[in-house]
């Protein structure tokens, strides 16, 4: 009767114990063994990530650059086939990732995602109740957790928190975020010392004839606004995609005094411009302050818009007003370098990064 009693009392303990337990809500952010991590994304929703997370795509470019930067060991691929550029500036263990899709008009894979079977996917743009619904609708096709991430420039040091809890790469992402929310502010209060009448013609050269463009307004252009340039195109936006169309009449009279243009291997018209006797008389082509956008690994101005383009802005702004945004170059180039890309540039690989691109 004794043992009986005694028994019956442990299976009551046992059971008033995991009452309390079930009454008690998961701390947010804490790891629950059964459910894993609850994280709140950039829109506000509320995502139960694995325990563990050990492999992570991003369904663009855009996020995929900040995986990588926060550890590419746990990235399971790419958005487009690297070109041979790219490749030289990433370590060659990633460059057979698999090609998944979701860059350009290439949509991503999600069969060939399945079988590599990520942890959770990131899903980085401009936050709105489109891409909220699409990622949500997403989220049931595929089963798996899906994290929003905003692509403001302004708030990549926010992305990187988050991406930071997702990847269990917290220090990394405070060092990144940090960087990348000081050299804004930074440029901010020197762009409030450039007067108006002071402010650079700028020209943005897209396409394989240079006429393709980005106006004012337009994200594609927006290290332009950022760094206090004055972006000649008065045209109409072109949507989200950009590249609009204009003549080269209409760039006569806009005349900048700095041209930067895609390099060759992207596709551009960088080697054309000073040969081509239609561009002959603008400002910029008459006084040699044509300038090849640097592409390697990937673009320092625009696509992907992602966090390559705070080295662009120190770029930029060092090109148009060198008395005022004072950087030695080849420094801030090897530390974004090291810390983004987990690569050491030699001296000749930084000459060749700044080949064309800056004034000498």
């Amino acid at each position: 009767m004794k043992k009986r009693f005694i028994s019956l009392f442990i299976v009551i303990m046992m059971i008033a114990s995991l009452l309390v337990g079930c009454g008690e809500p998961a701390i947010k952010g804490e790891v629950n063994s059964s459910a894993g991590t609850e994280i709140t994304d950039m829109a506000g929703r509320n995502i139960i990530l694995p325990s563990k997370v050990e492999k992570v795509f991003s369904t663009g470019a855009v996020g995929t650059i900040l995986v990588y930067s926060l550890n590419p060991d746990k990235m399971v691929g790419w958005n487009y086939d690297l070109r041979e550029g790219e490749k030289r500036f990433i370590d060659e263990r990633y460059h057979d990732l698999p090609n998944l899709g979701g860059s350009g008009k290439e949509s991503m894979n999600v069969e060939e995602m399945l079988k590599i079977d990520p942890d959770v996917l990131i899903a980085m743009g401009t936050i709105d109740d489109t891409l909220v619904s699409q990622i949500d609708e997403m989220e049931k096709q595929t089963g798996k957790p899906i994290v929003i991430l905003d692509e403001d420039i302004n708030k990549l040091d926010q992305a990187y928190e988050v991406l930071g809890k997702v990847m269990g790469e917290e220090e990394k992402a405070k060092e990144l975020g940090e960087y990348c929310k000081n050299t804004l502010e930074d440029i901010d209060k020197n762009v409030s010392k450039i007067a108006e009448e002071d402010k650079v013609g700028i020209y943005y050269a897209e396409g394989p004839n240079g006429l393709q463009t980005e106006p004012v307004g337009s994200w594609h252009a927006e290290v332009i606004e950022i760094v206090g340039g004055k972006n000649v195109v008065q045209v109409e936006v072109k949507g989200s995609k950009g590249k609009a169309e204009i003549s080269i009449e209409q760039l006569l009279s806009w005349n900048p005094d700095i041209i930067i243009s895609w390099d060759d291997e992207r596709g551009g018209y960088y080697s054309g411009i000073s040969k081509d006797p239609t561009w002959k008389d603008i400002n910029a082509v008459k006084d040699g302050e044509v300038y090849e956008i640097p592409n390697k690994p990937f673009n320092w101005f625009d696509r992907p818009p992602s966090v390559n383009r705070i080295l662009g802005a120190k770029w930029l702004g060092n090109l148009l007003y060198p008395d005022v945004f004072v950087y030695d170059m080849r420094e801030e180039v090897k530390e974004f370098y090291d810390k983004f890309y987990h690569y050491q540039l030699t001296e000749e690989e930084i000459d060749e990064l700044l080949q064309n691109t800056v004034r000498h």
